[in-house]
């Protein structure tokens, strides 16, 4: 069994980033964050990001799985599955091992399907 499958996260271990509140440089996240805030720079989870409806991102974003309705400029990189939902919008490059796109997003850039192990080379 891989350490992933036997990791169980607790609901108080998904960090976030409250809206009103902006960051601007890089962050590290251990586990699962939540962002609805504003961010310049580079984000990097170990686990899932969701960008919130409000939330507006610039720079790079490294994570495993990443569910997406706010709006965000920049470089994308996704271990797993990428789902940009309705109402999102999405400027930059795509490398990603799976892609769900919802009626209603909006995505401008370029897309790069990767294996996990693509993935590891990239960051």
């Amino acid at each position: 069994m891989s350490k992933k499958a036997e990791t169980v996260l607790d609901v108080n271990d998904v960090s976030h980033i409250a809206s009103g509140v902006f960051i601007k440089g890089e962050m590290t996240c251990p586990g699962d964050v939540r962002i609805d805030g504003h961010i310049e720079g580079k984000v990097s989870s170990q686990g899932r990001v969701v960008i919130g409806e409000g939330a507006q991102l610039e720079g790079t974003i490294l994570c495993d799985s990443l569910d997406f309705w706010g709006n965000f400029e920049g470089d994308v990189f996704v271990r797993d599955t990428l789902s940009l939902k309705a109402g999102s919008v999405f400027k930059g490059s795509l490398n990603i091992r799976r892609l769900q796109v919802e009626i209603g997003a909006s995505f401008n850039g370029t897309c790069k399907m990767i294996e996990e192990e693509d993935f590891d080379k990239l960051v």
